[in-house]
């Protein structure tokens, strides 16, 4: 069976149905718990998880290079972003990181002639 979303195989009995969908595990997850980058109550908990343990939030390797990347080179489209990572990440993962790294205002977007940009905060 092939996921309705991404066309990955899904072994029987491991589909997932949502809106009359067949979906895999992590489309199902992404259709559950939509990307909001915005958020001010993710943006709350990531602060006060900070406050709390006296030491900045844990990054994980993709977010790393995401923030070492945006130091080196500044503000970077999103898909040009994506290029330089290559083959690691797809673009809903790497926005998924992104609206992360947001919630613990590291990053932010910015609209420059009409295109978004994404740069350190």
């Amino acid at each position: 069976m092939k996921c309705d979303k991404c066309n990955a195989t899904i072994e029987q009995g491991e589909e997932r149905q949502h809106n009359g969908q067949n979906l895999c595990e992590d489309c199902y997850i992404d259709a559950l718990s939509p990307l909001k980058a915005c958020d001010p109550w993710a943006v709350h908990s990531a602060k006060s998880l900070e406050k709390l343990t006296g030491s900045p939030s844990t990054l994980t390797p993709l977010q790393s290079e995401i923030l070492k990347d945006l130091e080196r080179n500044g503000p970077i489209e999103p898909p040009l972003l994506l290029q330089k990572l290559g083959a690691k990440v797809t673009m809903p993962q790497l926005e998924r990181e992104f609206a992360t790294l947001r919630h613990m205002e590291r990053v932010r977007g910015e609209k420059r002639d009409g295109k978004v940009y994404w740069r350190l905060w």
